[in-house]
């Protein structure tokens, strides 16, 4: 018997490194990313209903249009794939900041598409949905793989799993002020005379402990962000200066985020921030 309800955790990701490659002739970048699953979570509830439509109710955010939302989507194209025979009501808990390069969005959008498929008895096979996943967002591949380390290429949705990290504190700080991610991509543009980035070669086996990640860590949206929001790049600053093992602008942006060895030493990057730059949120790599 078909579940009626189905409840799901959505968690945040972050861009350990990220290099935006070379826009293609469709418009769109590839990029070079080390995604890391986060604690920080909305929650997702799907409900069937016998309307044939996807609703949603969505707390404490503002989200734009219910048929622009990717849950919506991502539910709307696995009722599609099993012939609508019922509806979904979704219930969305929002903790994760929007427009923060933190992708919560795409996991609400992964979160739905596993939830409605549950309710139809996982009737859409995984490759296909790792198919639609492609199609709706370059995170989403990443969130409904459900790994917690992955190195991923093209526009997100080849990927390798890798062993997670070791469990590490992590203080996220988020500016008062979002970034879309075109216009970051277009920022991006701007800042290149040719236009052309080309990949690197990297070693799985390099990845495996955050002192190696460090090292390696870059962001190719820093320095365009930076430009143009300089309070995202106050922020920064004061966020190096805790002295964390790693401090990276997550994904297009404007989320910072900082791991640090332990939870004093979060603790003390906590209290000297205080609130001058932004919301801080305490979480950690998702075990």
């Amino acid at each position: 018997m078909a579940e009626e309800t189905i409840r799901l955790e959505a968690k945040a990701k972050a861009n350990l490194f990220l290099r935006v490659l070379s826009r293609e002739t469709d418009g769109f970048h590839g990029i070079e990313t080390l995604f890391c699953l986060l604690d920080l979570a909305d929650t997702l509830t799907a409900t069937r209903t016998d309307t044939g439509k996807v609703t949603i109710d969505v707390s404490d955010a503002d989200v734009g249009p219910a048929a622009q939302n990717l849950a919506v989507r991502a539910a709307e194209r696995v009722l599609d794939a099993t012939g609508r025979r019922f509806g979904v009501h979704l219930v969305l808990d929002k903790r994760i900041p929007a427009q923060a390069g933190l992708g919560g969005g795409s996991s609400d959008g992964a979160a739905a598409m596993i939830a409605v498929n549950r309710l139809a008895n996982d009737a859409v096979p995984r490759h296909e949905l790792l198919q639609f996943a492609a199609h709706l967002g370059s995170d989403v591949p990443f969130f409904l793989s459900r790994a917690r380390l992955a190195l991923a290429w093209s526009r997100g949705e080849r990927m390798i799993r890798l062993p997670p990290l070791p469990p590490a504190p992590v203080l996220l700080l988020v500016p008062p002020i979002g970034v879309p991610t075109a216009e970051a991509y277009q920022w991006v543009d701007e800042t290149r005379a040719s236009g052309r980035r080309g990949a690197v070669a990297l070693e799985p086996e390099s990845l495996g402990n955050w002192g190696d990640v460090a090292r390696m860590s870059g962001n190719d949206f820093e320095a365009a962000v930076f430009a143009k929001r300089p309070a995202v790049h106050a922020a920064f600053e004061a966020l190096v200066a805790t002295r964390p093992v790693l401090c990276r602008m997550s994904g297009s942006g404007s989320a910072l985020l900082a791991v640090y060895r332990s939870d004093r030493d979060r603790a003390d990057a906590r209290e000297m921030l205080g609130r001058k730059h932004g919301t801080l949120l305490e979480t950690g790599t998702a075990g």
